[in-house]
């Protein structure tokens, strides 16, 4: 099983409480580990609307905030990444796709961890597989297919 340094940070936010309690600490360990092929350094930031939308606007040109971006930095010899998650958008992703903040973060989790990993979805042969592998990984952790 790789090894895993873990950063996982919470912004300030209205609801923060709701997010740290999807977000046990071991749980987080347990659904990246399982994406990993190698070993990383990951940070996992949770963060409100505002810093979502500025670091998807600065950085991706796209002037929203996003369930997830993946800031990958290097893949050899260790993943080294971070994943930023925009808390509402999530929680409103999971009320509108009937499923558990928790079970909705877990597939985020695992998404951006592949991103970082080398993984994308730009076209549609390369999402078909990146799901597959998603839905595999969440299969394994007790998830439904989020697909």
């Amino acid at each position: 099983m790789p090894h895993l340094s873990l950063s996982l940070q919470f912004g300030k936010f209205a609801d923060v409480a709701l997010h740290r309690a999807a977000l046990a600490r071991h749980k987080v360990m347990r659904w990246l580990r399982a994406s990993l092929q190698s070993d990383a350094e990951l940070t996992v930031r949770i963060v409100d609307a505002a810093e979502g939308r500025s670091l998807n606007r600065d950085y991706r040109k796209k002037d929203y905030a996003t369930n997830v971006l993946t800031f990958d930095y290097t893949q050899e010899p260790i993943v080294s990444a971070d994943l930023v998650l925009c808390a509402p958008v999530v929680a409103q992703e999971a009320k509108e796709q009937h499923k558990t903040l928790e079970e909705h973060y877990a597939h985020l989790l695992i998404h951006g961890a592949l991103h970082a990993q080398g993984w994308d979805h730009e076209l549609d042969e390369d999402a078909q597989v990146m799901e597959l592998r998603e839905s595999e990984i969440l299969a394994r952790l007790g998830f439904a297919n989020p697909y």
